[in-house]
């Protein structure tokens, strides 16, 4: 697979990804308390987060260069 494919498969995955995460998050972030720090630190850890299942797309879509 050349890599100009494998990097527009990962774009299009990433893309995925992110729009079902912030669905996801903005969803589960309504039970969360209505306490200040509660919130600070549910959305802090969710905006942190969002990186870590993508590193393995990344380090696909980076091979054979």
């Amino acid at each position: 697979m050349s890599a100009r494919l494998r990097k527009l498969i990962g774009m299009l995955a990433i893309l995925a990804f992110l729009a079902a995460y912030v669905v996801a998050v903005a969803t589960l972030g309504d039970r969360v308390p209505r306490i200040w720090w509660a919130q600070v630190i549910y959305f802090g850890v969710a905006g942190v987060i969002w990186g870590v299942p993508l590193f393995p797309l990344i380090a696909w879509m980076n091979r054979g260069r």
